[in-house]
């Protein structure tokens, strides 16, 4: 078994389009990923300043936009080049201070004109949003009031996380899932076609060894997916980890348990490499986008979401964020380690009751 064990390993290793989908492909995304919302960047896009004033109001308008760090603050004059920028969409919105704006003696100066593209919704809540405050805070200044009440925000974290450290997670969760269930799926559908599985039945070796070896195999192969991508959104684009490796290593592996059982059920069904790839991307595909990886599914629609709650990916990247994001124990609630357990159970069930080494 140990020998078959290392075999497997350097059959992966050959096996380009199986190591691209085990390790480049989710190293890409996390790296794309990482360029855009990684390190300390939380810029949400450009924006055009154009302030004609000089007064001390739209000077600390100027720099508090500087400062905030939300956008990148281009400083322009020419309200047609701004214009002709934002069509060309090289900018998301422009910020048009008129002249006089902050002079209170000059009570029909007191708007700033900001023009979006209605295309870019994120930034325009956001630049609205900070516009807004900006000027109520200028507004009771300049009455001489106080507000009488305020919003206390606490955090759960004492680290600045991003979306960044939410989609490198569920990374994990995607690799774990297109590398097991695409791998052990077509491997087993290849070895079927070559009458591979057919000769081991003929050989002194016993068959839950030869599965023994497969399974041990691909969650090596788990384990280095892992440490890649924390490796580089830790240390290549500064992710934020507050909960405990160790943990996320753990409930990441009984994740790949759950997709090589899915794998093996795929196997099972499939009598062709290529009826075998095609339902493996059948599953996968859907549930990268519907089950969390890049963004929470809280957010869909009700109906939809009480359905893809349930989806196996969905409770396995909720405890890996748990313990990553939150420094929660999966363990205080068990539901998502129950359903997980519950998916590793039926898959498991198919896979005994129709795979079969002997199937031509």
């Amino acid at each position: 078994m140990l020998k078959l064990f290392f075999t497997n390993l350097k059959m992966m290793v050959r096996g380009r389009q199986a190591l691209f989908w085990s390790l480049f492909f989710p190293l890409m995304f996390t790296i794309i990923f990482g360029f855009f919302f990684g390190g300390d960047n939380k810029s949400l896009g450009a924006i055009v300043l154009i302030n004609k004033s000089d007064s001390q109001i739209s000077q600390s308008l100027e720099k508090a936009l500087d400062d905030s760090g939300l956008f990148k603050v281009q400083k322009e004059t020419d309200l047609s080049l701004a214009k002709d920028l934002l069509k060309k969409s090289k900018v998301s919105a422009i910020v048009e201070v008129p002249e006089g704006f902050g002079n209170l003696q000059l009570n029909e100066l007191t708007k700033i004109n900001l023009i979006n593209d209605p295309a870019n919704t994120q930034i325009n809540l956001a630049i609205s949003g900070f516009l807004e405050a900006y000027l109520t805070q200028v507004n009771y200044q300049a009455q001489g009031a106080k507000p009488i009440f305020s919003l206390n925000v606490e955090s759960t974290s004492d680290k600045n996380l991003t979306y960044f450290d939410f989609v490198l997670l569920g990374i994990i969760g995607m690799a774990l899932m297109n590398g097991s269930v695409q791998g052990i799926a077509i491997t087993m559908a290849r070895y079927r076609e070559d009458k591979i599985l057919k000769r081991i039945t003929t050989t002194p070796l016993k068959p839950w060894k030869f599965v023994l070896a497969e399974v041990l195999s691909r969650l090596i192969l788990n384990v280095l997916q892992i440490s890649l991508i924390l490796a580089i959104g830790v240390w290549g684009f500064h992710a934020h980890i507050v909960g405990s490796i160790f943990l996320i290593y753990l409930f990441a592996l009984l994740g790949g348990l759950l997709f090589l059982s899915i794998g093996f059920a795929v196997a099972s069904a499939a009598k062709t490499t290529d009826a075998a790839q095609g339902m493996a991307v059948a599953i996968t595909i859907p549930m990268m986008f519907l089950a969390g990886v890049f963004f929470p599914i809280d957010q869909l629609p009700k109906w939809l979401y009480s359905i893809v709650q349930y989806l196996p990916l969905a409770p396995l990247l909720r405890m890996i964020r748990q313990i990553g994001i939150e420094n929660i124990s999966p363990f205080i609630n068990p539901v998502n380690i129950i359903i997980v357990v519950v998916w590793i159970i039926i898959t498991l069930f198919v896979s005994v009751m129709r795979f079969r080494l002997s199937d031509e």
